[in-house]
């Protein structure tokens, strides 16, 4: 894109420039550190860029929006058509408390709803198992039976909204009941909009919120690929995480690398399983983590459509267009928030949010002020709606496509992420691929180094958080915080109660003794897993089932 002769003489002037107006002044005064990086010491960061550090660089390569290789987004107008869908994470306590929290979000301007799971839900247990004791509805809403979900979704249409849940092991026993609801509410299942996060190799990498081994948990996801593909085409049947990827403290490029090969490995497996590329991979999305650093991260979204692109195109011969587009959600990063000072985590969401709604997000989420202590409050998600809608109606970013193409630093930080990320992906396939290299502890060493390294910075003072380790006050202001009490749990525990004694008990083991049938062989599970929950079979008694048939995941040693 750049003449030989002009890239010589840039280098040529550059360097006159360092020696004659750039070394007295650093000689004399020094600068603010000696080696400046990226947000997590993936890259570092030069004094100057030029046209020189991109010299490489061809227009053709780029690309215009909506076209190979999508570096530039996936769609041809950005957001001057349609912008990002705003969804603010939301769930917790009781089924009646979170329907209450949704008509409200909905009724501030709230485009889709994204649903938080308590962890007995996440993983696989009633409220009243003695696993779920003091936890039930405390991480998100507590959902035992399709009783519970047609309560959350009560007087919500499913036909006129996405709804995003954050489920991954029981993951295709909530898609199930939200199917059930849909069928209730009588909306056409090719109607039905939404994501299921149902990425459990990242759970083994970064959350724990696991419950079978690999082999049957690969099996599960596959077997919702096939399903979805037929009944609900419009359904996102996995979200692939590189969110919490980032939260154990991953570097961007470790995030984009590690996310990108957990999506080779679900495409192997679903092939491995007879599914045709194109059939299920345009339902393929990606969740992705807004971090601090607007220019690492914007490098980051960009390199990552382009290499997914490249990566279904040249490993998986995909044909479909769509197949080769990268769709992604957004949440700003949770592990930046700070309980010191919590009024300064508004500034950060909003920066993180601009980089994302920069590199081209589909969907965001933007955290409340105040998650660094507890749930937020509905004033803390009001404030959080209204910085999106800020960004999208005030600041200008959703104006035009990809607003920092042509940025030679941008441009040479998306190389660098790319290939950083490349250089680990090409690791992981010497290790065997992402799932042995996930079972072999391997992916969960590099990014416990890489937290280990950030969190001593911070100690040492080498990387400032503000209101942490520099900039303190000594008092802190009082704070509503949003609290789930033990009468909500009882509360909880009562309606499931009352749940089983009005409901049909043949059914019920009619249903998962056909779910054990097909657990044991090759059936797919998810049409008696619909079937189940439509007689109002619990979450925890399906994965029981499955439990019994699949057995439980236990971590091995690093080696």
């Amino acid at each position: 894109m750049f003449d030989p002769d002009d890239l010589a003489a840039i280098r040529e002037d550059r360097a006159e420039w360092k020696r004659e107006a750039v070394d007295p002044v650093v000689g004399r005064f020094g600068e603010r550190k000696e080696r400046f990086t990226t947000d997590t010491g993936g890259q570092e960061v030069d004094r100057l860029y030029t046209p020189a550090d991109v010299a490489d660089l061809e227009y053709e390569e780029l690309g215009y929006p909506g076209e190979p290789p999508y570096t530039r987004g996936v769609y041809s107008t950005g957001y001057r058509g349609r912008l990002w869908t705003m969804r603010q994470y939301a769930g917790f306590s009781t089924p009646e408390d979170t329907n209450e929290r949704y008509h409200y979000l909905l009724e501030e301007g709230q485009m889709g709803l994204s649903m938080a799971f308590d962890l007995p839900t996440q993983m696989g247990y009633d409220s009243d198992d003695g696993m779920a004791a003091g936890e039930v509805g405390k991480a998100g809403v507590a959902i035992d039976t399709l009783d519970d979900m047609e309560t959350v979704f009560d007087g919500i249409p499913l036909g006129e909204v996405s709804t995003s849940m954050t489920i991954n092991a029981p993951a295709s026993v909530l898609l199930a009941m939200y199917i059930a609801v849909g069928d209730r509410q009588g909306v056409d299942r090719e109607e039905l909009r939404g994501t299921i996060q149902n990425d459990l190799l990242k759970e083994y990498i970064a959350r724990n919120t696991y419950i079978y081994p690999p082999g049957p948990s690969m099996r599960i996801i596959t077997d919702v690929f096939e399903f979805c593909a037929v009944e609900v085409p419009k359904f996102n049947t996995i979200s692939i995480s590189g969110y919490h990827i980032r939260e154990a403290g991953s570097t961007a490029a470790q995030e984009l690398a590690f996310t990108l090969g957990n999506g080779i490995e679900y495409v192997e497996a679903a092939i491995d399983a007879g599914l045709d590329v194109d059939e299920f991979a345009p339902q393929l999305s990606f969740f992705f983590n807004g971090h601090n650093n607007v220019f690492e991260e914007v490098a980051k979204f960009r390199a990552a459509r382009r290499m997914w692109h490249d990566i279904m195109d040249e490993r998986f011969d995909a044909q479909n267009p769509k197949s080769k587009q990268l769709k992604f959600h957004t949440q700003t990063a949770g592990s930046m928030l700070t309980a010191q000072q919590i009024e300064n985590n508004v500034v950060r969401v909003a920066y993180q949010a601009l980089a994302a709604v920069l590199g081209g997000t589909q969907s965001l989420h933007t955290n409340g002020k105040d998650e660094a202590l507890a749930l937020p409050t509905e004033q803390s998600v009001r404030t959080a709606l209204r910085t999106q809608q800020i960004l999208a109606h005030e600041s200008g970013a959703a104006d035009t496509v990809d607003p920092l193409a042509g940025s030679y630093y941008v441009e040479s930080l998306t190389d660098e992420v790319e290939a950083d990320a490349y250089g680990i992906l090409a690791e992981v396939d010497a290790r065997g691929g992402m799932l042995e290299a996930v079972e072999r502890q391997w992916v969960q060493r590099q990014i416990q180094d890489t937290a280990f390294d950030r969190q001593r910075e911070i100690e040492e003072g080498e990387r400032i958080i503000v209101g942490v380790n520099e900039f303190q006050v000594d008092e802190e202001p009082e704070m509503d915080v949003q609290e789930v009490t033990e009468e909500d749990e009882r509360r909880q525990i009562d309606r499931l109660e009352s749940v089983r004694e009005r409901r049909d008990g043949e059914a019920v083991d009619a249903s998962l003794e056909a779910l054990r049938s097909a657990a044991s062989g090759e059936e797919n599970l998810m049409p008696h897993i619909v079937t189940a929950v439509k007689a109002y079979a619990t979450v925890g008694e399906v994965c029981d089932v499955l439990r019994e048939e699949f057995g439980e995941y236990q971590p091995g040693s690093a080696l």
